[in-house]
């Protein structure tokens, strides 16, 4: 066989998963390979680190189909018909084939479709008045073109986000239904899954309430009179994208798979609906906010390669201004890119067979499942809505993300981990201490506990005219004192105090003596293990003999802990440090030292 024949590593031998374990064993020296290697998701199943042909893996099947026309949406809020109708020429103009009008006003269809190519651009829209009449003349306009896209009367997300339910939309979207009937690749019914992930829910959840939900509105549009065939072929599901890139694949997959188990309870087994993702508002930031390319980036690929219909990217400015005309360029280009370039759109199901997303699919799919029939087996969703369970369900979640974020256990950049120290943000883009209605779902960004404590700095700040500094005293071991010291500037840089390069100095008696004069309001003491056991104790002493106003903390976790307390530390940051407590801690005293 000639060289060019020849498979891909052929040349050498193959790794068993015994071999593989021993020699990690002996890598891990001792620790535990469950917490080291293991990925325990909060969905609730455990990813391991290594998959090969002694796996026993199960295919799902019916996943879905990797779109080869995928749509890459827009959205465009529209006050009048002009500017809708500009605004969406301009983004057909810059390559998006999608386009998403939100009305909240009357507007003619005809300006606001005027030199649209409705056989070649989607067009889909989210009202929310005059619902019925506006679908007419869509009607009426669109006869004898291939109209593409759906219409979003908010019946789920409204009723998730506000507590009331609106009984009357479920016999404007039966009406929608009729309407549209002509128009095979327009879906008239359209479920929101995305205030779910958006408020803290895990994959599982989303997936699980959105069927639930999915159920729930079926058998309301039986009641009035229409047929299931009718229901499932005018479905369009809209789901949100997280960052936990393999596990959103699987969950895209898990979705379509479970979505035909339960039409086949119905007796149905062949009908067409899209599913529509979109970027989610829990992952974004406000402080170094053009690292939200990179999540909205990531949200997309897994979108795509978890087999949807079409995508839309929000502008990485949403979250604290109206989207410039650069940044929804920008977020268009991301798909258009993915899809031409790299070749996501053009290519069969390009992760099926693989065993690590599999496996996370199909674990994912059944423990959805479970959820879904607890959930139907305590009444159905409308049930355990108004009775909170699914509120209550989802904040458990919440609080689990809440807490590994301020441990820093889940890294997000610009957030908890790498702060942009040159970055200066305006106090008022900066949230305030969310207040969670139990009854409700509110959407937002994982970020607003950290944000309201840089807020507290920013508002310092303006009060004192004076950005707090801290200082890294450094002495001792070069290695070790250089990794702390580099640690603590990331740890504290994410306040938004004036944190400076590390200072070295020769002994721990002139880096206490200099520090304690310099103009630092923080002082951060980094160095090795063994120089804190040696000169901790008389660092502090020192330090303290000089000035008791400034906050004075240590990089590292040493064991007198107590008696350095009480020799004047005012704390530690290690890895076991939460964030949240820290800071708000130094920002207190602070506050005090600068206020008075």
């Amino acid at each position: 066989m000639s060289d060019k024949n020849k498979a891909l590593f052929s040349d050498f031998p193959s790794v068993s998963t015994e071999k593989w374990m021993e020699r990690v064993t002996a890598d891990l020296k001792g620790a535990d390979f469950d917490k080291k290697l293991v990925w325990k998701n909060l969905t609730g199943i455990n990813i391991q680190p290594c998959y090969n042909t002694e796996n026993e893996i199960t295919q799902l099947q019916n996943t879905g189909e990797n779109s080869q026309t995928l749509v890459n949406y827009r959205g465009i809020a529209v006050c009048c018909a002009k500017s809708g109708n500009d605004l969406a020429l301009k983004a057909i103009d810059e390559g998006i084939n999608g386009i998403i009008f939100q009305l909240i006003t009357n507007v003619p269809v005809e300006e606001l479709l005027n030199g649209i190519d409705l056989n070649e651009i989607t067009v889909s829209f989210k009202l929310f008045n005059n619902i019925i009449d506006f679908t007419k003349d869509l009607v009426a306009y669109a006869k004898g073109k291939d109209l593409k896209g759906f219409i979003d009367t908010n019946l789920v997300s409204s009723y998730v986000t506000s507590g009331s339910f609106n009984e009357s939309l479920v016999q404007v979207t039966s009406e929608l239904v009729k309407l549209t009937a002509s128009f095979p690749n327009f879906k008239a019914i359209t479920i929101s899954g995305t205030e779910y992930l958006d408020s803290g829910a895990n994959q599982v959840q989303e997936i699980a309430y959105t069927l639930n939900s999915f159920v729930f509105l079926t058998e309301k549009f039986i009641e009035k009179g229409v047929s299931v065939q009718s229901i499932f072929d005018n479905l369009n599901f809209q789901l949100a994208i997280g960052l936990e890139y393999f596990v959103e694949i699987g969950k895209f997959r898990a979705f379509n798979n479970l979505l035909a188990e339960v039409t086949n309870k119905y007796g149905i087994s062949e009908f067409s609906n899209t599913i529509t993702a979109k970027t989610s508002i829990w992952s974004k930031s406000v402080t170094d906010a053009e690292t939200n390319l990179l999540r909205c980036t990531t949200e997309a690929m897994a979108a795509i390669l978890g087999n949807v219909d079409g995508v839309l990217i929000d502008a990485y400015d949403k979250e604290f201004k109206n989207s410039s005309d650069f940044s929804s360029r920008i977020a268009g280009n991301i798909t258009t890119i993915l899809r031409e370039e790299s070749y996501f759109g053009k290519v069969s199901n390009p992760v099926d067979g693989s065993y690590y997303i599999e496996e996370v699919s199909s674990k994912i799919a059944e423990k959805a499942l479970e959820l879904f029939k607890a959930i139907e087996a305590e009444g159905g969703f409308y049930t355990a809505f108004e009775n909170e369970t699914i509120q209550q369900q989802i904040a458990e979640i919440r609080l689990k993300k809440l807490k590994l974020i301020s441990q820093r256990r889940t890294p997000m950049v610009g957030i908890n981990k790498y702060p942009n120290l040159m970055e200066t943000v305006a106090t008022e883009l900066l949230s305030k201490e969310s207040n969670e209605n139990s009854k409700v779902l509110t959407p937002r960004r994982a970020s607003l506990e950290i944000e309201a404590m840089r807020r507290v700095t920013e508002e310092l700040v303006t009060d004192t005219n004076v950005r707090p500094i801290v200082q890294l005293a450094s002495y001792g071991n070069l290695n070790m004192r250089k990794a702390r010291a580099a640690f603590a500037y990331d740890f504290i840089g994410v306040s938004g105090f004036d944190v400076h390069q590390e200072e070295s100095f020769e002994s721990a008696e002139i880096a206490a003596t200099e520090s304690a004069k310099s103009i630092s309001h923080v002082v951060v003491i980094c160095s090795s293990d063994q120089d804190y056991d040696e000169t901790a104790i008389d660092f502090i002493k020192a330090f303290r003999t000089i000035n008791t106003d400034k906050v004075l903390l240590l990089a590292g976790a040493p064991k007198n802990m107590d008696e350095l307390t009480e020799a004047g530390l005012d704390g530690v940051v290690n890895m076991r440090t939460d964030v949240l407590v820290a800071l708000s801690s130094i920002q207190k005293k602070v506050q005090k030292t600068l206020k008075s």
